[in-house]
């Protein structure tokens, strides 16, 4: 025989489940909302860092310039993965507002049986949903720290190549320079000599 004290436990138990479904629907639906704006974030930055990076590489050789396709290419990847986040269905919120006026009818215990049904199902629907994004957001951030990556490594290389060229060329036109001072300190000299001679024949 069920007592009035057993009918407000099953109650209470009912009500836990009821709330802690919710919650978990609820935490379900911020992780995906702040997963959606932490790809935008991603992607407009990557937008912003791909032409700075392309233009840092104008006037170098052309093997640095093919090598920079691949993180380019891998941007862009990221890019689109991040973009398909934003086309994948909106998660279900459990509770259906138009339930409301069936649910008149029903008793509190029945109630609560059904949101924790409906929020049991609604899991399910947006775990299928998460997974998904969740793949494609984990494998867009690889693809951009790897592009990031490899992008620092083609800059610091060309920032090396540019600062060994330089002390090259300075290092030829001192040498230039050196070789005409020389050759006007020959002349020089050579003149000088001729015409001190030149004055004891005449003498």
């Amino acid at each position: 025989m069920v007592t009035n004290a057993d009918a407000v436990e099953d109650l209470k138990n009912l009500e836990f489940l009821a709330v802690n479904s919710k919650e978990i629907i609820e935490k379900q639906v911020d992780s995906y909302r702040q997963q959606h704006s932490y790809a935008g974030t991603i992607i407009g930055a990557t937008a912003l860092f791909i032409p700075f990076f392309l233009g840092s590489f104008d006037g170098t050789s052309k093997v640095i310039q093919y090598i920079s396709i691949v993180p380019t290419a891998f941007f862009i990847y990221s890019i689109l993965l991040m973009l398909s986040i934003f086309r994948t269905k909106p998660l279900d919120q459990a509770f259906n507002v138009t339930k409301y006026k069936e649910l008149l009818s029903k008793s509190y215990k029945e109630i609560l049986l059904y949101e924790i049904d409906a929020n049991a199902h609604s899991y399910s629907l947006n775990k299928l949903i998460t997974e998904k994004g969740n793949k494609r957001y984990s494998a867009g951030v690889s693809f951009t720290i790897i592009a990031l990556l490899l992008s620092i490594v083609l800059i610091l290389v060309n920032k090396f190549i540019g600062i060994e060229k330089v002390p090259a060329k300075v290092e030829v036109v001192n040498i230039k320079k050196m070789t005409e001072n020389i050759t006007n300190d020959t002349k020089n000299k050579n003149a000088s000599i001729l015409g001190t001679f030149t004055r004891k024949a005449a003498q």
